[in-house]
């Protein structure tokens, strides 16, 4: 597939004449553009009729102008263009009674967690519930809607700067390289992560749940776009809490390691 802009799909809709890509409305559809976000300069990632621009393994589809999966398969990919470097995203989306998913936006393991939070295990500690920079920030408030309502995502990301948005408020906000986020950090580096990594494609994943996403949109961030700065205080964790993810975590390292170590072996075969 032939790889595209962001700036390069604006200027195809303005050369047929669109001021605003065919699925734009009053942000209430599922896949629009509101007028002002367009004088923002958002692309729409979704037509609300298919998947064009879209990679998956045939356990996807658009139902009712929604984003959906049944059946097995892998992740839901836009491989028509990669994520800037300086960008904010909006979405939309809905759980099941007890599904887990998550967004995807940077290289190895930026992951927007999605989560039925009062049902799912990952719901029992912030650092990986609805929100969270999974396994690595945890939000500062639970702010889901009920199970089967329509939640609103965003992220906003300029240089060193992560912010996770849900419904309208800003729940993950920090600066990865202020030390004071250190141990944060290094939580993410042990699952294979890199802070600095750039230019992912956006990755909606399937872990068999159910799940919805419509009204995906991006735009690119200048060096004159402010963002909100206000700080953000994390939700405290307990002791049994940080216990329970310390085992979590050394399970996932260990795996990995062995991972590694049989295709090492494989390879020197």
């Amino acid at each position: 597939m032939q790889r595209i802009t962001l700036t390069t799909i604006a200027v195809l809709f303005a050369t047929i004449g669109l001021a605003d890509p065919p699925s734009a409305s009053t942000g209430d559809s599922t896949s629009g553009l509101t007028s002002e976000e367009t004088k923002q300069g958002f692309v729409s990632l979704f037509s609300g009729q298919d998947l064009d621009g879209w990679k998956h393994s045939g356990n996807w589809r658009v139902e009712d102008g929604v984003i959906t999966r049944s059946g097995k398969g892998d992740s839901l990919v836009y491989e028509a263009a990669k994520v800037p470097d300086d960008f904010e995203l909006r979405f939309d989306w809905k759980v099941g009674q007890g599904s887990n998913s998550g967004l995807y936006y940077r290289p190895t393991q930026y992951e927007y967690q999605i989560l039925d939070n009062g049902v799912h295990r990952d719901g029992k500690n912030p650092r990986s519930s609805a929100a969270s920079l999974y396994f690595c920030m945890q939000p500062s408030e639970d702010a889901t809607r009920p199970v089967g309502q329509w939640n609103e995502g965003r992220v906003v990301c300029k240089g060193s700067v992560i912010q996770h948005w849900l419904n309208g408020k800003k729940v993950v906000g920090f600066d990865y390289n202020d030390p004071k986020w250190r141990f944060n950090v290094e939580m993410l580096k042990q699952r294979g992560g890199d802070l600095e990594a750039r230019g992912a494609h956006i990755k909606l994943q399937d872990h068999g749940d159910p799940v919805w996403f419509r009204n995906i949109r991006i735009r690119e961030l200048g060096e004159d776009d402010e963002i909100d700065r206000s700080p953000v205080t994390p939700q405290p964790l307990t002791d049994a809490m940080l216990k329970a993810e310390a085992e979590k975590l050394a399970g996932i390292v260990a795996r990995r390691n062995a991972k590694q170590k049989k295709a090492t072996k494989e390879k020197a075969k």
